[in-house]
């Protein structure tokens, strides 16, 4: 009896045990892939759909991962033996290819679930990663689960129903075991920072750590005789080209210094003229400015300025003048009670006054000019009624450009990546002004929440851009999944304004480059920058399949930086080791200690227990900030890291060897 489906094997190689497992079907598998097999020497199995054409990187087309999988098979087919990558094995002991339409029973166990350490879902498909994550956790309950998902809350409960479930059917395993079981990762949210802060300097990013906020704020280079604040420490110095905008970026390979990751004092000392990103403060995170930022976010209510126009609101201004005016010469000409004055005046106004026949000459005339006031004033009231009545009926509607916007910054694109830049844009308090092709956008209810004006059209039509206020704006962010959409866009907006700040969103580095450069030849005057999602998303989740929980990432340019909690057990390079022998610039930093005793620890430093319990229970100590650069690290003791993604790969690749008695090579821990 054959199985309704057989996954098709691209390179022959069969599942070895503790190999890591991707399942995807656009460019993020790929790199993924590429992280854990080039950055920990990991043998990987790439799961992709079958059959869906050729496109060409970048495209976002259907058939892109298939198109980049059959060129990486075709280079191992030809190049088996000659061809090695940086973990110095073969191509084909380190990745292996299935096709499968769906990542179910029949797939994963060809993929060698039962032996394997992790698995990574990683579709664009929020229901099919939950399905696949269910069967997988059934398949075998000590695989370690990393799942990209969009809906935040709902990855909440997915990553608690998982670890139970795990729990329940693996009850021999302990607390240590099932640590980091389940993470539940947004490439959205980790690419989403860096994007936000091509637009404007200064940006910050924001990490939860065991209650508590690690804030790093990019700050650029200060000014001649002006020494720059170091805040807690340096994790990074930007690129002496960075604010230049005929420089180039360090991934760019074009000239210039390249962003350098947790660089050492001396290094800070000598790098004058260049930007930073630093560790600014370090707060308790408290539940009341994060509500009144929901509710503000939330609030519905349309603002005065948006209720009224700015020529009613003049006009209005004016009648309310004459006929303040008319009331004081009443009061001045008929000596009558200054109130008894005006109330006649109103009466006038609105015509059911009795006519002052037998009145004083000047009480005849403000009578007169009272009338005309009142048929001044009827039109404006009904043109208020009617004005407030439209804005109400369009509250829930697109806002459109207002006129005379300026200094704002033009988003192309509110898909995932282009909603989740918004709202840091809107954090930020940055004016914005949307443009998107599909009016059935996702991020179309959070721009109509926050106000935030809309253009609906295709930006390759002419006006589309002219009705943003491209050329009045101070940065352009295209950040659609099409390389050629965003490319055509970027070169049309430098046509209206040349000296207008651009990001791209560009999948092939190759492909960056050579836009950078022609568009920096271009336009000298201009900054340029361009960044990848999946580059910036894959150090994340290749950090949480190797087990340790990451706190968070932080972009650097090209680049990511990592926060980690590790346990100082088992890492030669930590264990035993000061806190200023365990530095290692350019690799890692040590950054804070949890003082909590090992056995109330919880697994994951950002998880909800580790704020303290829904009961009321109080959350555990702080993190411990200001070590002594003397401290010896214990085995017990567990360190919060600022680490590049190739710092956390020597950490576990060390940790899983321990010197021979004679001190001579390494050998594997037991076990």
């Amino acid at each position: 009896m054959s199985l309704p489906h057989q996954p098709r094997v691209r390179t022959p190689d069969r599942p070895q045990t503790g190999q890591m497992i991707v399942c995807g079907d656009d460019a993020l598998a790929r790199r993924l892939a590429d992280e854990l097999r080039e950055v920990y020497a990991e043998h990987v199995t790439l799961v992709v759909p079958a059959g869906r054409g050729a496109a060409a990187p970048g495209s976002g087309g259907p058939g892109t991962v298939s198109a980049l999988v059959g060129r990486m098979s075709s280079a191992v087919t030809r190049n088996a033996r000659a061809a090695a990558p940086p973990s110095g094995r073969p191509y084909t002991e380190d990745l292996r290819v299935l096709e499968a339409a769906e990542p179910d029973d029949v797939t994963l166990e060809a993929a060698g679930i039962a032996e394997a350490t992790a698995l990574a879902l990683v579709y664009d498909d929020d229901e099919r990663n939950i399905r696949a994550a269910l069967v997988a956790r059934r398949l075998n309950p000590r695989l370690r689960l990393v799942i990209r998902l969009y809906n935040r809350k709902l990855g909440q409960h997915l990553e608690e129903l998982l670890d139970q479930a795990a729990a329940v059917a693996a009850p021999e395993l302990d607390r240590a075991a099932l640590d980091a079981s389940t993470t539940v990762l947004s490439d959205a949210d980790t690419a989403a920072p860096a994007l936000a802060a091509t637009a404007v300097a200064g940006t910050r990013k924001i990490v939860h750590a065991a209650g508590l906020l690690l804030r790093a704020v990019e700050r650029t280079p200060p000014g001649p005789g002006r020494v720059a604040d170091p805040g807690l420490c340096t994790l990074a110095l930007l690129s002496s080209t960075t604010q230049d905008p005929a420089g180039a970026e360090g991934s760019d390979r074009s000239g210039g210094e390249a962003p350098q990751l947790l660089p050492d004092e001396r290094a800070v000392a000598a790098a004058t003229g260049r930007g930073t990103i630093v560790l600014e403060a370090i707060t308790h995170a408290s539940p009341a400015p994060a509500s009144r930022l929901r509710r503000r976010a939330t609030s519905r209510g349309v603002p005065l300025g948006e209720l009224f126009s700015r020529r009613f609101r003049w006009s209005l201004f004016g009648a309310l003048a004459a006929v303040l005016a008319l009331s004081l010469a009443a009061w001045r000409i008929t000596a009558d009670h200054p109130l008894h004055a005006a109330y006649l005046i109103l009466l006038d106004v609105f015509s059911i006054n009795d006519p002052a026949v037998e009145e004083s000459a000047g009480r005849q005339i403000l009578q007169i000019l009272s009338g005309f006031a009142g048929l001044l004033l009827l039109p404006l009231l009904v043109a208020g009624i009617l004005e407030a009545f439209g804005t109400f009926r369009s509250a829930s509607q697109l806002r459109r450009p207002p006129r005379g916007l300026s200094g704002h910054v033009v988003l192309l694109g509110l898909g995932k990546v282009g909603t989740r830049v918004l709202a840091n844009l809107r954090e930020l308090d940055i004016p914005v002004v949307c443009v998107e092709s599909d009016p059935l956008a996702r991020g179309l209810a959070l721009a109509r929440r926050h106000r935030v004006p809309v253009v609906l059209g295709d930006v390759t039509d002419e006006g589309v851009l002219e009705a943003a206020k491209v050329h009045r704006a101070h940065a352009f962010l295209a950040l659609t999944s099409l390389d050629t959409t965003n490319l055509e866009a970027a070169l049309y907006a430098r046509s209206v304004k040349p000296d207008l700040r651009v990001a791209l969103r560009l999948y092939d580095d190759d492909f960056a480059t050579a836009v950078f450069r022609t568009l920096r030849a271009a336009h000298p005057g201009a900054l340029t920058r361009s960044r990848s999602v999946s580059t910036l998303a894959a150090p994340a989740f290749a950090g949480a399949m190797m087990g340790r929980q990451v706190l968070g990432a932080i972009p650097v340019e090209r680049r990511v930086l990592l926060f980690a909690a590790l346990d100082v057990a088992g890492h030669p390079l930590l264990e035993g080791r000061t806190v200023a022998e365990a530095f290692r610039a350019g690799a890692w930093r040590i950054l804070a200690l949890d003082p909590t005793d090992a056995r109330d620890r919880t697994p994951d430093l950002a998880s909800p227990n580790a704020r303290g319990d829904a009961d009321g229970a109080s959350p555990p100590p702080g993190l411990v900030w200001d070590l002594h650069p003397g401290y010896v690290l214990r085995p017990e003791d567990r360190v919060l890291l600022a680490t590049t993604r190739g710092g956390l790969a020597e950490l576990l690749v060390r940790s899983a060897t321990r010197p021979s008695a004679a001190g001579g090579d390494a050998s594997p821990v037991p076990g």
